[in-house]
């Protein structure tokens, strides 16, 4: 199905449900801008319109041009309303509202209790790839902190025929984990396991020739300035890297001399401004050729190291 918008035709999204509503451009640009008008950001709305009524930000777009269109939305304008105010109100992230994030070509689900998948974490899965181009197929990798389950679904879908693990602490990060897996029909390839980082993994110590993790990095001292969005909902467990916010990163980085396979790679994601302090980590720990990795920004965010040996 496609709608007309002037001279140009622009896919529209699927009417599901009792609720799906068809409204004029005009009138959705005008309900916009009373909303906005409440307070809040206007990507954050926008990505409201995208993930809780099916409009792309490129539809939108579109909309300002030719007011005169009609636009089909998968949901009522009151429910979104409601989600909204509820966002405006409490700061809930959008995310948990709707019960979902995109992330890289997935729609994951997500819940209180669950880290949010952020779009810089995209790059370990594309650096993971990129610097492991000659492992076996085969091959045994681990998420340590899997959180979503973001990082190990996207592992897993890209190596179709590799053995993976997914390690969580968190109660409800790990039933989330556990649901997202059968979600993708993968519980058959991914392990899950709860517990903390290498812990879990014990009778796979050696053999592990990727380990990735997005670990808690941000000092203690500094969670008190993130937007409330952040402080007050996501879950601390997942964010608090303690004093200098490199606790999760040291217990990665040690254990990683025995979880590694000889020639396997650890890489990393971490705080902007802890490059220096983790590159010597891995440098004290043993690992060679370490690098940095910059994030979407140009920042250094990531780092990756590999054990001696090997092929």
């Amino acid at each position: 199905m496609v709608f007309q918008v002037g001279t140009v035709s622009v896919p529209s999204p699927p009417a599901n449900g009792p609720d799906a509503l068809l409204i004029t451009a005009s009138e959705l640009l005008g309900w916009r801008r009373r909303l906005l008008a409440l307070g809040g950001d206007a990507a954050a709305f926008d990505w409201l319109l995208d993930v809780g009524a099916g409009l792309r930000w490129s539809q939108l777009q579109a909309l300002w041009c030719h007011p005169e269109a009609e636009v089909r939305l998968q949901g009522s304008l009151e429910a979104l309303e409601a989600l909204w105010r509820r966002h405006l109100d409490s700061h809930e992230p959008l995310q948990y509202l709707v019960g979902r994030c995109p992330w890289r070509d997935l729609e994951l689900p997500v819940a209180p209790g669950v880290l949010i998948p952020r779009q810089e974490t995209e790059l370990l899965v594309d650096l993971a790839l990129s610097l492991w181009p000659s492992a076996r197929p085969e091959a045994r990798w681990a998420d340590l902190g899997t959180g979503s389950g973001c990082l190990a679904i996207a592992l897993a879908r890209s190596l179709p025929v590799s053995r993976g693990f997914a390690v969580e602490a968190s109660p409800e990060a790990f039933a989330q984990a556990g649901a997202n897996l059968t979600r993708w029909d993968l519980q058959h390839r991914i392990t899950l396991l709860a517990g903390d980082w290498w812990q879990p993994l014990a009778p796979w110590w050696g053999g592990l020739d990727l380990v990735v993790s997005n670990p808690p990095y941000i000092p203690s001292a500094t969670l008190a300035g993130l937007d409330p969005v952040v402080r007050e909902h996501e879950p601390r467990q997942a964010l608090d890297g303690g004093p200098d916010g490199l606790v999760a990163i040291r217990s990665i980085v040690a254990g990683s001399s025995r979880g590694l396979a000889p020639g396997g790679l650890l890489l990393l994601e971490h705080h902007h401004d802890q490059s220096e302090a983790v590159a010597a980590l891995l440098r004290a720990a043993g690992l060679d050729r370490l690098a940095v990795h910059a994030d979407l920004e140009g920042r250094a965010r990531f780092a990756s190291g590999w054990r001696p040996g090997g092929r």
